[in-house]
Order: structure tokens, then C-alpha cells, then sequence
């Protein structure tokens, strides 16, 4: 008798997949647990760390927001290599209402995320019929063109930038905004994209034809898919453009654009969670490598082919499959 390893379902997965889980506090506690865990998990680091490490975890949700909004792309289809493009956008529009109208953090941010995410679709909405490593390096050459412009026209204070703009009123409403906003992103386009309009999104990643053939306009959902990852990654650029109380060329660094793309990788690709959990690794790495000095990009980019490597589906996939499934072994008859 041959045996071979066979996954299945939990019991209590089973039967908390219907609404005879309110029937059960088992079964509640089962459902909630994973949800309840990053809540918990960032009001209690927010409270217990230091500044120092308070400033970190800005940096943290920060790139979580860009890694779920390139997350959100790849789920439509658009593999982007710019998310720099979406962070520079939002920084330098709510660095300019500021510096130059004296507008306050509370309405350069909300209004920096609607006009950088239309700003962004503006400029990409041209290129979706283009696919794969086509669309990727427009997405990546448009922020190297803007700091380019930046830099020859002096526009917008030019190589030295805008600084000496306003704060927000204490580092608490720094932290508890930053997170509650993750939080909403985390939570909300995970329903979204377990919506009818996140499975046409699906679709189109999948199959873009048959989606077409179905008599679905794919390019109109692409646009509002471009749009609300874009306004995301703008969000998050006038967020930390009022933290560092400056905006220049660095918001369209390569960093903002590569670091997010491998949190998702990381983390999970197609699960935003994953995205999120990759950027609490990841970024925190980076930051303890920091005293390595020029070793430090060795042993992050170690670091991330052994995770490629032996985890190639992701730590979220891994984890989630061991939450809801046990492993036997089961004798196969020949």
C-alpha cells in the first residue's frame, strides 16, 4: 500500500459556513478570530511602541496602502511598476494646496486623493488596451518623466522642493488616521473584490475575451479599477506629505514603486491581506537591517528568495490554508 498526504476541510470551517455559525460561539470566535487579529494587533502596537517605532509603522501602512492598491491592479489585469506615480501624485497635490493656498492637512488629503487618483487614470486610461510588460513599463517610465520635468522646468520649488508645510495636530491622530485608513482599504476591497464587480475584475485577469464576448465593456472597468487603486496610492503620498512636512522629486523613488510589488509577492498576491502582511515584514526588515550598512541589500534580497522560494504562494496563502485545513496521510491502493 502506497499512502500519500490529503488536505481537508476542518469540521468547524464547514459548518461556520452557513448562519448556523450564530449558532455557535465556536464557530463565531472561528469567523471573527482572523478578522479581529490586525484591529487588535494595531491599536496594541500603536500604543506599545516607541516614537521611533511608531514612525515605523506610518512607514508600515504606508506601503501596505501601495502594495493593496498594485494588488488591486494585478487583480484587473494590470501588472503596474509605478505605484510612485500614484504616491508622488497625491504628495506633491496636497504639498501645493498647502504650501501655496495655505489649505489645512484636512482638506489637502481627501482632496489630493480624489484629483491625484483622477490625475493618474487621466494619464494611464490611454495605455489599458495595452497587456502585460507593455502596460508595466509605461506605468514605470511616467514617474521618472515627471521628476525629469520637475527638475528642468523648477516647477513646484524644483530640486529643493516644498517644505514648511502643516502638521497634523498630534502624532496620535497620525497613527490613528494612517491605520484607520488601512484598515478601511484591508476590509472594504476585500468585499469589493469578492463583489460582482471584483469577479468581472477577476475575469478580465483570467479570460479578458470571454469577459468581452459576455458584452461587458472591460476597458470601463479597468478605468474604475486604475481609479480606485490610484486614489489609494494618492491617499498615502498626501498622508506622508504632511508627516515629513516636505515634498520634493524623492516621492517618485524606485521604492515606492518596487517595495509594495514584493510585499505583495511575499505576502500573497490576490488576497490584499497577504499585501498587508508583506509590508509588516518586509519594511521592519528593512529598517533592523539599516545598522548593516551596503550588507543590508544582501541579506533583504536573501531574504526574499528564500521566501520565494519556499513559499512561492505566499505567507497568507500558507497560513490561511493551515487555519482551515489539517493534513493526513491516506493509503492509496495501487
Amino acid at each position: 500500500m502506497r499512502r500519500r498526504k490529503e488536505r481537508i476541510d476542518r469540521g468547524i470551517k464547514v459548518r461556520s459556513g452557513d448562519v448556523f455559525a450564530l449558532c455557535s460561539w465556536r464557530e463565531m470566535l472561528y469567523l471573527a478570530a482572523p478578522r479581529m487579529l490586525p484591529i487588535v494587533g494595531l491599536l496594541v502596537l500603536s500604543l506599545a511602541l516607541s516614537v521611533y517605532w511608531q514612525r515605523v509603522l506610518l512607514s508600515v501602512s504606508v506601503f501596505a496602502l501601495l502594495a493593496i492598491s498594485w494588488d488591486i491592479l494585478a487583480q484587473s489585469g494590470m501588472i503596474s511598476l509605478g505605484q510612485a506615480l500614484f504616491f508622488g501624485s497625491g504628495a506633491y497635490l496636497a504639498g501645493i494646496m498647502n504650501h501655496y493656498w495655505g489649505w489645512p492637512p484636512a482638506v489637502t488629503i481627501p482632496l489630493a486623493t480624489i484629483f491625484g487618483g483622477l490625475l493618474c487614470t487621466l494619464l494611464l486610461t490611454p495605455v489599458l488596451r495595452l497587456r502585460g510588460i507593455y502596460f508595466s513599463m509605461v506605468t514605470l517610465v511616467l514617474p521618472l518623466m515627471l521628476v525629469r520635468i520637475v527638475e528642468a522646468t523648477r516647477i513646484f520649488g524644483g530640486t529643493e522642493g516644498l517644505s514648511g508645510l502643516a502638521s497634523f495636530p498630534t502624532r496620535w491622530v497620525e497613527i490613528y488616521l494612517i491605520i484607520a485608513a488601512l484598515l478601511a482599504a484591508l476590509f472594504g476591497f476585500r468585499r469589493l473584490m469578492d463583489s460582482d464587480f471584483g469577479l468581472v475584475l477577476k475575469g478580465i485577469n483570467d479570460n479578458d475575451r470571454s469577459v468581452m464576448n459576455a458584452g461587458i465593456n472591460i476597458y470601463w472597468f479597468k478605468i474604475q479599477a486604475l481609479f480606485i487603486a490610484s486614489s489609494v496610492g494618492a491617499f498615502a503620498g498626501a498622508f506622508m506629505t504632511h508627516v515629513y512636512l516636505f515634498v520634493g522629486m524623492p516621492v517618485f523613488a524606485l521604492d515606492y514603486s518596487i517595495l509594495p510589488i514584493a510585499a505583495a509577492v511575499v505576502g500573497g498576491i490576490g488576497t490584499l491581506a497577504g499585501s498587508t502582511l508583506g509590508a509588516f515584514i518586509l519594511v521592519p526588515l528593512s529598517e533592523i537591517l539599516r545598522g548593516l550598512g551596503g550588507l543590508r541589500i544582501v541579506f533583504y534580497g536573501l531574504f526574499l528568495v528564500i521566501f520565494t522560494v519556499a513559499l512561492p504562494e505566499g505567507i497568507f496563502h500558507y497560513v490561511q490554508r493551515k487555519y482551515h485545513q489539517f493534513e493526513r496521510w491516506a493509503e492509496v491502493e495501487r
